[in-house]
């Protein structure tokens, strides 16, 4: 059974591995997950970018290190859309009702555009979300990118209509 290959790149080789990973979506998902990575980034400018390039989806996480234990929040990107996924989301207060999900531990909201993660109401969760991390994130320096994992066997990136169908993703309906 192939295995994943684990911590083999950092810096701007990763940087470069990241947007390949990117490349493989459906254009208005690509450009929906370089928005969201970027916001992001200028949200933790200081923290571990973690990349995963798993079975079912590339997720790229934010930590003060390279510990997946420590990662705040990530942004999950599918053949049909973009989540934001909170890691101890269950533990935020959310007044405005815009987590989903039931586990004990996550919450995630659908992203739609990147521009949702400048809404007051998404950054209060960010900023909860970043205050719940046992490891604060550093007050100076510049965070850069680490590929954690590539899963052998992938799901498909883009988008497959069933026969007879048009799909559209989330990212380009209104």
């Amino acid at each position: 059974m192939p295995t994943a290959k684990k911590n083999f790149e950092r810096g701007p080789a990763a940087d470069a591995s990241r947007e390949r990973f990117i490349d493989r979506f459906d254009p208005p998902i690509a450009e929906l997950l370089r928005e969201s990575r970027s916001a992001m980034r200028e949200h933790f400018p200081t923290a571990v970018e973690l990349v995963y390039d798993n079975y079912n989806a590339l997720a790229i996480g934010w930590a003060p290190s390279e510990r997946a234990s420590e990662v705040i929040v990530s942004v999950a990107g599918f053949p049909r859309g973009v989540s934001l996924y909170f890691t101890h989301g269950a533990k935020l207060d959310d007044p405005d009702g815009l987590l989903e999900g039931g586990g004990r531990q996550g919450r995630f909201i659908r992203l739609e555009r990147a521009a949702q993660l400048k809404d007051p109401r998404v950054v209060a969760l960010l900023n909860a979300a970043r205050a719940l991390g046992k490891t604060p994130l550093p007050d100076a320096g510049e965070g850069f990118t680490v590929i954690k994992s590539v899963s052998a066997k992938q799901r498909p990136r883009r988008a497959t209509p069933k026969p007879g169908r048009r799909v559209k993703s989330r990212a380009t309906q209104d």
